[in-house]
């Protein structure tokens, strides 16, 4: 702003719009023509009246305006936190990049697991079953010969093994913890057959001398202590193994004393005991114990290449004589390449193997590259892994509450006691939590686990308040028992923005969907807590938490879309600002299956001209996200019904030109013209509810930031600029929508009832050229869209007012030389040179 453009008439406040000018024709407000005539009837009518009457009519004109544009505010405010005892606006960001981070472990357009059990229905790997039976029960008796050579030869020993065996040897006894599954029995039985090497041996295979024995666990630590050494199934020098359940309601551990005295009776008749345990509150005390050590799982990689040589030898040995002419080497090669494809990865969805997994693994393998099984059968059985080690977590968990009750066994009030529902459920409860919050932080996993927990104790058993312990969880038990992992990451908290903390994950992208749909489909009886408790996550104000809820219950709409949509959907559409968003975005998240996308877009089409003003709201929030209406034309026109509605009922026009706004940043750039064409439609409309609609959808894109957008993969160059208002980064990815966007802008600032909001948008936007620490921030998009908004000598005008108030701004005074800056950007080469010739002439 140079000194001979200042002027006492340029700093004049520009009360009102001016006209239109053959330079630029502009789309003007309905409200610029409406004012014109009433001033010009104004002056014609004040023709023979008194002063008095001719200063009430324009004292009653002024507080029209004053109401329209305090009305008009309205349409500009959080869309989604109108109604009294809200905790205030929902944090849009944090739930933007919260809901793109969670849409990565549930892959929109697929089934959740997809498992052909067309020729695989159970396997048997030495003394691990997989199948329908997950856990029959070992009875005493020695280990076979063969068995234990077999286990010399194929056995993958875990870090950490060597400390484990000199414990053994030292003390005679061992407690091994470790979650089912782990390899734990494989290993146990590893170190008990070294540390009895030097017993006699029966080569040829004869069960009865194997120096090794399987002890049954029910009569307990002090019977086998009793027992040890006395000859018969009991004698000396032998290698015990006993796997003790901790995990039944009311099962006891052993205490010290116990597990003393069966170590005294190891060393004297020079024999050792390996007791297997199940990680967990139950088990902490022993293996807190001078006897007790986690066992660490085998490592993945040198498992599978060992159990995959073992069987292509066994396939390459059998099929000799059938012309297979490849050795095991060239197999082992061409199979390292085959489990490293993409395809076979995201089927297998696990980042580490147990034995039983491996095992299997392998002969898919082998099956494949000897031309036994197609691709399409490989890549079915890679996925049964996960689908296989969710049923196992569920499979009969209640089942000792099912059982008759013990004699005798009666609770205070004459009912049938029914201790430990709460300790028995939990891990399943984690489990679950985790399938739906996977990514958030291990508290809000731990929190929303034991508000399930509550529920399934409740509902098994609805006549006992369920009681569980405040000190007795164990986070190293929850990660074990859930194939979980804790990773250094951040989370968004409303208000403060991101945060450190730590983030709990599966250990594999296949087990929240297989989770959830092993929950959902094979165990009817559980939906009712688990809609109940999704019901309290919906109130969850944390966006790591209510969105990661909300798209995976918009995954089990999609396993049963009518009782999702009578226990969940319809609910929560009708409920608060914060449920109606949960529900919205279920819906959203169904819509992204081919099979339940037009299901979905007709329901959200009744919605929007729906009488009940929550269904309304609801819907306007699924049409931002760009799935639920055939095309960006027609959720532009459902917007329009629900945003134009004036039926007495709470104004929807903020919501929906918010929702308008967001269909702007969808990745698909052909739709953005489109869409501000609609806006620039709406703002020439001859209703004023129309105009107010492009007038508020206008403020919205030069206010709303782009990281506020609930958008699931936005455009590279729209990701860069996650703090940029989208006006600004819209302008400078895409020039050609500079002009659109400065005539949205410029009718805005040139209508009466909007102008004031306008403006404080434009000085938002000013703003941010520059960051605190002075590196550039939206400078490139203000020079993309400067220029167009202050092509004419009024628009200039303006933004010198503007500027000179931000200078002078008494809280937060504007730089000087920033405000030049700016408005050099604005005034365009011509202009500029112009001016200069002036000034010299």
């Amino acid at each position: 702003m140079s000194d001979d453009q200042q002027s006492d008439d340029v700093a004049e406040t520009p009360d009102k719009a001016p006209a239109k000018t053959p330079e630029r024709d502009r789309p003007g407000g309905k409200e610029n023509d409406k004012d014109s005539k009433e001033g010009k009837d104004g002056k014609e009518g004040a023709e023979g009246k008194d002063k008095k009457e001719e200063d009430g009519k324009q004292d009653d004109k002024d507080n029209e305006r004053a109401l329209a544009a305090e009305r008009f505010k309205e349409y500009t405010r959080a869309p989604f936190a109108e109604e009294q005892g809200e905790d205030g606006p929902t944090d849009l960001a944090a739930a933007s990049r919260t809901r793109r981070a969670t849409r990565m472990l549930f892959e929109s357009g697929r089934d959740l697991t997809s498992v052909d059990r067309s020729f695989i229905s159970s396997a048997h790997f030495g003394d691990i079953f997989l199948g329908t039976d997950t856990h029959p029960r070992l009875r005493s008796g020695p280990v076979p010969a063969d068995e234990l050579r077999r286990l010399r030869r194929v056995q993958v020993v875990p870090d950490g093994y060597v400390l484990l065996r000199s414990k053994l040897r030292a003390r005679r006894l061992l407690v091994l913890g470790a979650a089912p599954g782990t390899g734990r029995t494989s290993t146990a039985l590893s170190l008990l057959d070294e540390v009895t090497s030097d017993a006699p041996r029966d080569t040829d295979g004869d069960p009865a001398a194997s120096p090794v024995r399987r002890v049954d666990p029910d009569g307990g630590v002090r019977q086998l202590a009793g027992q040890v050494g006395s000859g018969g199934e009991f004698p000396s020098g032998t290698g015990y193994l006993m796997e003790l359940s901790l995990t039944r309601p009311g099962a006891l551990p052993p205490d010290e004393m116990d597990l003393d005295e069966l170590a005294t009776a190891l060393a004297r008749c020079e024999s050792f005991a390996v007791l297997v345990v199940t990680v967990g509150s139950a088990a902490g005390p022993v293996l807190a114990g001078r006897y007790g050590m986690l066992c660490p799982p085998a490592p993945t990689q040198e498992l599978l290449t060992t159990r995959l040589r073992e069987r292509l030898e066994e396939r390459v040995e059998e099929g000799a004589e059938d012309g297979v002419e490849e050795g095991v080497d060239e197999l082992l090669v061409r199979a390292e390449e085959l489990v490293r494809r993409e395809d076979v990865v995201e089927a297998v969805g696990l980042k580490d193997l147990r034995p039983a997994e491996a095992e299997l693994l392998a002969s898919l393998l082998a099956g494949r590259l000897l031309g036994e099984l197609s691709q399409r059968e490989l890549l079915a059985g890679c996925r049964s892994l996960a689908a296989d080690q969710a049923q196992e977590w569920f499979a009969g968990v209640d089942r000792t509450l099912a059982a008759p009750a013990r004699k005798g066994a009666r609770d205070g009030e004459g009912g049938v006691e029914r201790a430990g529902t709460a300790a028995l459920f939990h891990p399943v409860a984690f489990r679950i939590a985790l399938a739906v919050l996977g990514g958030a932080s291990h508290s809000a996993v731990s929190s929303a686990a034991h508000l399930l927990t509550w529920e399934l104790s409740v509902q098994c058993d609805p006549d006992h308040t369920p009681a569980r312990p405040l000190f007795c969880d164990d986070p190293v038990a929850d990660l074990a028992l859930s194939r979980a992992e804790l990773t250094d990451g951040e989370v968004e908290v409303p208000g403060a923005g991101s945060v450190a903390a730590r983030l709990i994950w599966y250990r594999g992208g296949a087990l929240p969907s297989a989770v959830l749909a092993e929950l959902w489909e094979r165990h009817f009886p559980v939906r009712a807590p688990v809609v109940r408790w999704l019901r309290l996550l919906a109130d969850d104000q944390r966006p790591q938490v209510w969105v990661r809820a909300a798209v995976a219950a918009g995954e089990l709409l999609v396993r049963d879309f009518d009782h999702g949509f009578a226990e969940l959907v319809r609910p929560l559409a009708e409920g608060t600002a914060h449920r109606r968003l949960f529900a919205a975005t279920m819906m959203d998240q169904a819509a992204g299956h081919a099979s339940h996308r037009k299901a979905v877009r007709k329901l959200v089409e009744d919605w929007s001209r729906s009488p009940t003003w929550t269904l309304r709201s609801t819907a306007a929030a699924a049409l931002g996200y760009g799935n639920c209406a055939d095309t960006t034309g027609d959720a532009l026109d459902a917007l329009a019904r629900i945003g134009v509605r004036d039926d007495g009922a709470q104004s929807l026009r903020a919501a929906a030109a918010f929702n308008v706004v967001r269909l702007l940043a969808l990745p698909d750039r052909a739709q953005a013209p489109k869409v501000l064409r609609r806006m620039a439609e709406w703002t020439q409309h001859k209703r004023d509810a129309h105009q107010d609609l492009g007038l508020a959808a206008a403020i919205w894109l030069a206010e709303t930031r782009v990281d506020k957008l609930l958008i699931d993969e936005p455009a590279s160059s729209l990701g860069e600029r996650g703090d940029w208002p989208l006006a600004l980064a819209l302008a400078d990815t895409r020039p050609e929508l500079a002009m659109p966007i400065a005539d949205l802008l410029w009718t805005a600032l040139n209508t009466a009832r909007s102008k004031d909001v306008a403006m404080d948008a434009l000085e938002g936007m000013l703003r941010t050229a520059v960051r605190k620490d002075g590196t550039e921030w939206t400078s490139p998009g203000l020079a993309a869209l400067l220029p167009a908004l202050a092509a004419e000598e009024t628009d200039r005008r303006r933004l010198d007012w503007l500027l000179r108030r931000m200078m002078n701004d008494p809280d937060d005074p504007f730089p000087d030389a920033r405000a030049r800056s700016l408005w050099w950007m604005a005034v365009n080469q011509r202009t500029r040179s112009g001016q200069e010739e002036r000034s010299h002439g």
